[in-house]
């Protein structure tokens, strides 16, 4: 849709959207001068969706909408598809922990740039075979 000028939207089954979806939907409207207004109608059947719905009508910050939906849907897996429900790191979050992930990251990428087949560093060669099978593996590459 690309109506710079359209001052309403009316969303139906709104709590079936994701908050993504919903944000960039409703960004569509009040693109031009005049006042907008985006309605949002549904009956949220879970507390999750009833939680989406809240956030999509307390702000229009990306930013917060995608921290809200963080903390609702859960971070997922790091070695694996899924992108909900419970993380698989055990002693971290990706979401408390932001800071600390950004480290660890930047120190794996240092030790795998001066030695890639970690042929200098066993043992951490030998803790990551025990603790990442091979078909999870894949997935530390991915991005």
């Amino acid at each position: 849709m690309d109506s710079p000028n359209a001052t309403v939207m009316v969303i139906e089954d709104a709590d079936h959207f994701g908050m993504a979806q919903l944000h960039q939907l409703r960004g569509r409207v009040g693109r031009g001068g005049d006042q907008s207004w985006c309605y949002l109608l549904g009956a949220p059947t879970t507390s999750e969706s009833e939680a989406r719905l809240g956030a999509i009508e307390s702000t229009t910050d990306g930013f917060e909408l995608a921290e809200t939906d963080l903390e609702i849907r859960g971070e997922g897996t790091v070695l694996g598809t899924r992108q909900k429900g419970r993380s698989d790191l055990k002693l971290a979050s990706l979401r408390r922990d932001k800071e600390w992930v950004a480290r660890a990251r930047e120190v794996a990428f240092e030790i795998i740039d001066d030695d890639p087949g970690l042929r200098r560093n066993e043992l951490l060669r030998d803790e990551l075979q025990i603790f990442v099978d091979p078909a999870e593996a894949e997935f530390l590459f991915m991005s």
